[in-house]
């Protein structure tokens, strides 16, 4: 298997509005195929395959503070490659 390497990672506390506000630009970026991420001096550019493939998973963690809930949404992709895209997941 090969290493993983983090490129880029980034932690802030935004209300669900401001998270909703960016989800819909990083939509906006995927669907172009473009994305260029910031977080101070730090930034990356990725160019994004036409076909990806989409991971969701949803935990519940037993924290100190209480339960600690989590979506995570990620979007995987490899360089030239464009596979066949399958129906799955929806929106309810």
């Amino acid at each position: 298997m090969g290493k993983e390497v983090r490129l880029f990672k980034t932690q802030e506390r935004k209300t669900r509005a401001e998270v909703a506000d960016f989800l819909r630009l990083l939509a906006d970026k995927l669907s172009d195929g473009e994305v260029l991420l910031k977080s101070g001096s730090e930034e990356i550019s990725l160019n994004i395959s036409p076909s990806v493939t989409l991971e969701i998973q949803v935990e519940d963690e037993d924290k100190k503070k209480g339960i600690q809930h989590s979506l995570e949404v990620e979007i995987k992709w490899y360089d030239g490659k464009e596979g066949v895209a399958a129906s799955g997941i929806e929106l309810g």
